[in-house]
């Protein structure tokens, strides 16, 4: 490891926390008072992503996602309303409110919870040959904008009640028709528009209310109730435990919290779950009618309803996927051959073969794997993709694909154009195939027409995503997921990888080939806790002490501008900045304005932007996408993301596009840049984690800068500050699941 003076700084590489989440995170975690998790959002967004260049002759992709959302959640609601009686472990409570808040009393006085709310029905088995499909069309009902009258009227309510008049088309987005007698009548409704908090929604509803307005206002109650959930799930959570929400609504001022939660419920506005929970050590039970006279430990948990049923669904559609019998293509004998054939893949081609559902893990040098397996799944005749969850790492893995287990073959298989290779078909987004912009199809039930799914970068699964993966796989089909479980976690709600990896309820195969390098060598060491000095002596990595903020945002933008292209070789175009946060003095924004005023400056014509400006463009919440500005005109700003073009019309510039010289880690995961500049200003300290640090670190393929001014902070970061906890329900429902199964 080289240190060198300030003088003679390297590359550097963006890294601030993401969007409007980013912003709402930290909210949630003061505000639900339960630990948040690591999560950067890496968006603004708020809505879909806008079309390609031809606008008008189709569905945006972002668009297009969405509506396939939508209609997969309709579709769940619709399965879910089928069926009889109580749902399994986990489910939503019978009987009225006041009967569950009696016994969440009784659970945390530590009486014996009232059997009719606590009682575990029997879990609804489901056929293997039950096929759960998305209808073909999904795309094509893509959600218009809000009509202009309703704009108008939510405008002239803010107005009268001191609200800033640009938040109008966003409310009125949320909640539709009527939206502006709903905000009349109950002014908290405010609170579910992005980014309002409750004392701003307060200062509204006085405004309109006046005297009739105070803090016990029913409506208000319910309405904290349910910004505190979405705070929690910016923040990573899908459910939130009772005790933790009730002490949130205290500290929001909310008098009698119980029965604001108890109103949030009878509403329907949130849902309540019991999840039975086994005790440490205690023996496995195996008399079902003893176990259900056995008083159980339970704990009670609040929740909105889109998380709560993706998890269910989530855990219901795992579960046909292991039950199913895979699909086989090829005597086991061919299989066989083929594995002795794959090299280090051949352990992940044998669990493909005899399993519906394997996990996979490994850093980057792993990748090799699941492409080997792939093309031995095609050479078997099976019907077989890769998904990713962005355009540049679909073109890293194309080309891995395209160039076998070759060193650099990743990059010397990209076309000049930033696309893939023509040859290599069998590689797309996440994105890409819901929409049906890129991938195999549908067949002719609605379901995605493929035999195997390997999905990359599966850390990055929320909850949703993964659920509307495994809902669309038909039966007989294989799902791997593939990741490292080192890496931050999913942008969006839950933690559904490392979920899967704790519940052991499939075959796991951990990669045996190390990250080469230096670089390797550091990072492999971050992942269990310890900072190791590395020889680098081809300059891999140079450590860069600053004394403040001042002097890590001049050797920051040294590096990108002189010291790299010039020491390493490796043009700033090239070279990716990282840094713990959007704010500050040396966040995104300071960082990103410096760095256009040495590499692209300009008036910033359209909405701060010019032509040539290097940007991080967020087609929808949770996800990042790096581009460039083409030009701008009455359409929009016109950029280039992975060699395709993207207009983004005027109003949604300014939720959706950042400059992109500089990032956050998890707006950066999933992407790796020849050179990366790692910024740890001073009041960076507690922000650092294990897997920020792990995350951040290994975006580099040959260069690493680090930027340091946190002293002591960083190795303590690294070997004491794991993953912020998440509390999700999906480790109790694959447990109902595997007990079905048994």
């Amino acid at each position: 490891m080289t240190t060198e003076p300030p003088e003679t700084t390297e590359n550097e590489e963006p890294g601030v926390p993401g969007g409007t989440s980013q912003d709402a995170a930290p909210a949630a975690e003061d505000a639900a008072g339960s630990g948040g998790g690591d999560r950067e959002s890496a968006s603004r967004a708020s809505s879909g992503e806008s079309g390609d260049g031809d606008a008008s002759a189709q569905k945006s992709e972002a668009e297009a996602e969405l509506a396939a959302q939508r209609v997969e959640r309709e579709r769940i609601e619709r399965r879910k309303a089928e069926k009889q009686g109580p749902v399994e472990s986990g489910a939503k409570l019978s009987g009225k409110a006041a009967d569950l808040l009696a016994a969440v009393r009784a659970v945390e006085s530590g009486a014996k919870p009232v059997a009719t709310v606590f009682r575990e029905p029997e879990p609804p088995r489901r056929p293997a040959s039950e096929p759960v499909r998305r209808p073909q069309s999904a795309a094509a009902d893509a959600p218009a904008g809000p009509a202009p009258e309703t704009v108008e009227s939510v405008r002239r309510v803010l107005t009268e009640g001191g609200a800033p008049e640009a938040l109008a088309p966003q409310a009125a987005a949320v909640l539709g028709e009527g939206a502006g007698d709903q905000l009349r009548a109950d002014p908290w409704q405010l609170l579910r528009v992005g980014g309002v908090r409750p004392e701003q929604a307060d200062g509204f509803a006085r405004a309109l209310l006046g005297a009739k307005c105070g803090p016990d206002d029913e409506r208000r109650g319910r309405a904290v109730t349910v910004w505190l959930l979405e705070q929690a799930a910016l923040a990573g959570h899908t459910a939130l435990e009772m005790p933790t929400l009730i002490a949130a609504l205290a500290r929001q001022e909310v008098p009698d919290a119980d029965t604001a939660v108890q109103n949030t419920l009878a509403e329907g506005d949130a849902l309540a779950f019991q999840d039975a929970l086994d005790e440490p050590g205690a023996p496995a039970r195996q008399d079902d009618e003893a176990a259900e006279d056995e008083e159980r430990p339970v704990r009670v948990l609040v929740g909105l309803e889109r998380y709560a049923l993706a998890e269910e669904s989530l855990a219901d559609g795992l579960a046909r996927l292991i039950n199913s019998a895979p699909k086989h293509d090829g005597s086991a004998e061919e299989w066989e051959r083929a594995a002795a054939a794959a090299g280090s893949a051949a352990e992940l081609v044998r669990a493909v073969f005899a399993h519906g559902l394997v996990l996979h893990t490994g850093g980057e040098a792993s990748l090799a794997e699941p492409a080997a397996l792939l093309r031995t799944a095609r050479a078997l005749g099976l019907r077989a993709w890769a998904a990713t969850h962005s355009a540049p790492g679909r073109e890293r893995f194309a080309a891995l694909l395209s160039g076998g287990d070759r060193p650099g073959g990743a990059t010397a298989a990209v076309s000049s154009t930033g696309a893939a290779p023509p040859e290599v078909s069998g590689v797309v987004t996440v994105a890409g195939l819901f929409s049906g912009a890129e991938g195999p199809g549908r067949d002719v039930d609605g379901a995605l027409d493929l035999d195997l799914l390997v999905v990359l970068d599966a850390p990055q699964l929320g909850v949703e995503t993964a659920a509307l993966l495994t809902e669309s796989l038909p039966d007989g089909a294989r799902l791997v997921l593939a990741g490292d479980p080192a890496v931050l976690w999913s942008a969006g709600p839950g933690r559904v990888f490392a979920d899967l990896l704790a519940a052991r309820i499939c075959p796991q195969i951990a990669s045996r080939r190390p990250d080469p390098g230096p670089l390797g060598e550091l990072v492999s060491g971050i992942g269990i806790g310890e900072l190791n000095q590395v020889e680098a002596p081809g300059k891999e990595l140079v450590i860069v002490p600053v004394r403040d903020a001042g002097e890590a945002l001049h050797r920051t933008v040294q590096l990108v501008v002189d010291s790299v292209p010039r020491a390493i070789g490796v043009p700033a175009e090239q070279t990716q900045v990282i840094t713990p946060g959007h704010g500050g003095a040396v966040g995104t924004r300071a960082l990103n304005a410096a760095l256009k005023e040495r590499l692209n400056p300009g008036p910033g014509r359209f909405g701060g932007f010019d032509p040539g400006d290097r940007v991080a463009y967020s087609p929808a919440p949770g996800r990042t996408v790096p581009g460039q500005v083409v030009k701008a005109d009455a359409e929009g700003l016109h950029l280039s993301c992975a060699g395709e073009p993207v207009v983004v019309p005027k109003e949604r510039v300014e939720q959706s596009v950042r400059h992109g010289w500089a990032l956050t880690a998890h707006q950066a995961v999933g992407t790796r840049w020849p050179a990366v500049v790692v910024v740890l200003p001073g009041d960076a300290a507690q922000a650092l984690s294990r897997p920020w640090v792990y995350t951040a670190f290994s975006r580099a393929e040959r260069h690493l800068s680090v930027v340091h001014g946190v002293e002591q902070a960083l190795p303590h970061a690294v070997a004491e500050v794991p993953a912020k906890p998440r509390t999700t329900r999906l480790p109790v429902l694959l447990r109902t699941q595997v007990s079905a199964l048994a």
